[in-house]
């Protein structure tokens, strides 16, 4: 079972999407209808969106953020922390998500490819900081001093994502590949699972339903992370 199949300490990347925070409240990225949260993506997810109505953007982002002080960590987040605190081989996660749920339920080893919500970046002098509150767009960089230039740290639609470079050297590393709540829709991270099976990855998907990218998995799961994510780390680490 690919489960357990390195579970003496092999290199392991785990990628994480949407499905995972679901249970905590933080809607998932796309509605059917095509809208993100009421907005279209266009409007509020592009730089050329920020450049055209900053004010759209900033009330979208200051909204998003201040909706994670409601959501909690769920069981998903807490049995990767699990896993991060005893898992004694090489491990990275990779998050598409922009919430802090994966910090605050403990974990270490972590990216956020897609940036975070509770991030700004000045654009003046390209420094990043932790944000709390509202950022608007007056904004003021605590590094520079520079008003009005400071923008959610998120990757937008049409810019490159985190720490590539990283991501691809751990998948050309890794023993098992498991992608947790995504849709498999959206590259460079659809792409992840193909570049870890060339590799000689097993590769596990747990989703809420097959992804795009179900036919590269060794094994899909079906079911709410909730439940899939605990049983599995439970596998590995024991239960």
């Amino acid at each position: 079972m690919v489960a357990s199949a390195e579970r003496n300490g092999g290199n392991l990347v785990i990628l994480t999407g949407a499905g995972i925070s679901a249970d905590s409240g933080v809607p998932t990225f796309r509605a059917a209808d095509g809208l993100w949260e009421g907005h279209r993506v266009e409007d509020v997810a592009t730089p050329e969106a920020f450049d055209r109505n900053s004010a759209l953007v900033h009330q979208f982002y200051d909204a998003r953020r201040a909706h994670l002080d409601n959501v909690v960590p769920n069981a998903a987040h807490e049995a990767l922390a699990r896993l991060d605190a005893e898992w004694p081989g090489e491990l990275l996660i990779i998050t598409q998500n922009v919430d802090d749920l994966h910090e605050r339920a403990g974990t270490k080893r972590l990216l956020h490819m897609h940036g975070e919500l509770k991030s700004g970046w000045c654009r003046h002098c390209d420094g990043r900081t932790r944000w709390r509150g509202k950022m608007g767009v007056q904004a003021k960089c605590p590094a520079c001093n520079a008003i009005g230039k400071v923008r959610p740290d998120i990757v937008w639609f049409g810019e490159m994502p985190y720490d590539m470079e990283r991501i691809d050297a751990a998948l050309q590393e890794c023993d098992l590949f498991v992608s947790i709540g995504t849709s498999g829709a959206v590259y460079p991270a659809a792409g992840f699972v193909q570049t870890a099976r060339y590799r000689g990855a097993t590769c596990l998907e747990l989703n809420l339903e097959p992804s795009a990218g179900s036919i590269f998995f060794d094994e899909t799961r079906i079911g709410r992370a909730v439940d899939l994510v605990p049983a599995w780390v439970g596998e590995m680490v024991g239960s």
